[in-house]
């Protein structure tokens, strides 16, 4: 079975795709940015923007029954080489000593002003 879900206290979606699908005992969490509630991006502060990267996929995984430590992959997708030392900072705040596997990216966003995105899988099985 496969299902679909949005956190009811975001806005709703300017593109086509589901925040997440649960296939399984798989949560799959669609790429996340610095989102915030009144559907703007946050800007400027760009330890600010991933820590809201990141709490928006807990809300994600959250949605659809699922926890930051159920996190098995992460993707993550920088605008600029240079914010890579700054990122890990905040990840590894945030996800500890046993962190899960990642792939990092560089690449151009189609907006100029997104300087992250992350996206994860998350294993809910027993």
């Amino acid at each position: 079975m496969i299902e679909r879900f949005h956190p009811a206290s975001f806005p709703p979606v300017a593109v086509p795709l589901s925040h997440a699908t649960k296939a399984g005992d798989f949560v799959f969490v669609s790429g996340q940015v610095a989102t915030t509630a009144d559907g703007g991006v946050l800007l400027g502060d760009f330890e600010a923007e991933v820590n809201l990267v990141l709490d928006n996929v807990e809300a994600v995984l959250a949605a659809a029954g699922a926890r930051v430590d159920q996190i098995v992959k992460i993707g993550a997708f920088l605008s600029n080489a240079t914010l890579f030392a700054q990122f890990n900072e905040v990840y590894a705040r945030r996800f500890g000593a046993a962190p899960p596997a990642r792939t990092t990216v560089v690449l151009a966003f189609g907006r100029g002003d997104i300087r992250v995105e992350v996206e994860a899988i998350a294993y809910v099985g027993q």
